[in-house]
């Protein structure tokens, strides 16, 4: 018997480690990571308006979930989209589903890394100076999180579910902030700008559809937990609920904490906001900031290793990527996606490769939006024939996915496909033969 087979009928035997907490908080934990914490600066010059951008993303968001929801509740197999893409569309797509994502997880995990970074100097203020010491820290931070996801399955959902109720701390007490010392009057004009409706409410839903990225995270590692065809869809929605009303609650909290003209020019809109509750409050923003990015990058690495898995268990790809150890982790996935992000860090602090690495950046975000219309797609497939109301609420999850993608601009979209098609010969090559 193979060393994975033998794994994997211990994996079968042994309780699953993920139950409803753990999916949520790999939904809400890679959602919000740190770009939340500057968005209230980014809409303030659209006023009031911009939270029609809010509710069309984060209703957008939630029918996206739902999506998700109904699919994850028809398999027990682990990879989440790139499951429900090979069942409906065939091995090929499916696989390019899972190439395509998991080259976005290791694209953006070095820049979540050096997002924590960035808030360390907070604390650190030498650090701004020192990119040998950044560099330092990033990678020590990397691999943490690393031998953590090594570790055991059970081991990365615990410390998931504990960064992601820290980080939600901050930004729940400056909700209640906001309801006890905000000021109706802080709040900016209905549309200062006084462009049309309709052209703000897309510039501020493309503004904000990226912090409703990685819910995905959530429904990926099916075969590691307990019911997943009931646990996975009530995670999954409730996970992105929570994240929506959070969103919107503390957006609105900053807004009338802080006013809109100071509101425009902020850094750190969040912490100027969090002085009404007294000296502590600046850092225990940024405390929470550093949390948040720790969090969204803990969940990103565990993801790493769980769609490659996926992908070697249908024999798609090299055999050792789906061994395990006694803990589920499946270490060699985890190591190689983390050394790729490594060298990617790297080149990020020498000069002249700075553009290189923010583009493939955006493609990044580009190949996590796919997987969405890809899975939209595939639900609506299944319910047309029997279920239209779900049939419809796919094809609208799909039309989101659409105008997002559509927001990438023209030369990501391109790059996204090269990037796509690369996987192909990967793909004949990689298989498992006999």
């Amino acid at each position: 018997m193979s060393d994975i087979s033998t794994v994997e009928d211990a994996s079968i035997r042994a309780k699953k480690p993920l139950g409803f907490w753990g999916c949520w908080s790999l939904t809400v934990g890679v959602m919000i990571g740190s770009g939340i914490f500057l968005l209230p600066t980014v809409l303030a010059p659209y006023g009031l308006m911009s939270f029609g951008g809010w509710l069309l993303t984060g209703g957008s968001s939630i029918l996206l979930a739902l999506v998700l929801a109904r699919l994850a509740g028809r398999t027990t197999r682990t990879g989440g989209p790139y499951a429900y893409a090979a069942d409906a569309f065939g091995d090929l797509p499916g696989f390019l589903i899972a190439w395509g994502y998991w080259a976005s997880v290791w694209i953006a995990t070095p820049t979540i890394a050096l997002a924590f970074v960035g808030y360390l100097g907070v604390f650190f203020p030498q650090l701004n100076d020192a990119p040998v010491a950044q560099a330092a820290i990033a990678l020590g931070l990397l691999w943490t999180l690393t031998l953590i996801s090594i570790r055991g399955v059970r081991e990365a959902g615990l410390v998931q579910l504990v960064m992601t109720f820290l980080k939600l701390i901050p930004l729940i007490l400056i909700i209640i902030a906001g309801l006890a010392f905000g000021s109706a009057d802080n709040l900016p004009a209905l549309n200062p700008t006084g462009g049309h409706p309709l052209a703000i409410l897309a510039t501020t839903a493309l503004l904000t559809m990226w912090a409703f990225a990685g819910m995905e995270a959530g429904v990926i590692p099916a075969g590691e937990v307990a019911n997943p065809q009931k646990t996975m869809p009530r995670a999954i929605f409730t996970g992105v609920l929570t994240v929506a009303l959070v969103y919107i609650g503390s957006t609105a909290a900053v807004m009338m904490l802080v006013p809109a003209d100071q509101l425009a020019e902020s850094t750190s809109p969040f912490s100027d906001a969090a002085r009404v509750l007294g000296t502590w409050g600046p850092p225990l923003v940024a405390i929470g900031a550093l949390v948040s990015t720790a969090g969204s990058l803990n969940g990103n690495i565990f993801t790493s290793g769980q769609m490659p898995l996926a992908v070697a268990l249908d024999r798609l790809a090299p055999k050792f990527l789906a061994i395990r150890n006694k803990g589920h982790a499946p270490y060699w996935a985890l190591i190689l996606a983390t050394s790729v992000s490594s060298i990617l860090l790297m080149l990020n602090f020498s000069r002249g490769l700075v553009g290189a690495f923010t583009f493939l950046l955006m493609m990044s975000t580009l190949t996590t939006l796919i997987p969405m219309l890809i899975s939209a797609l595939a639900e609506f497939k299944h319910s047309w024939a029997s279920a239209r109301g779900w049939a419809a609420v796919a094809v609208a999850g799909a039309l989101y996915s659409v105008f997002a993608i559509l927001g990438s601009g023209l030369e990501v979209l391109a790059w996204g496909a090269v990037l796509l098609a690369a996987g192909v010969p990967v793909f004949y090559l990689g298989r498992q033969r006999g």
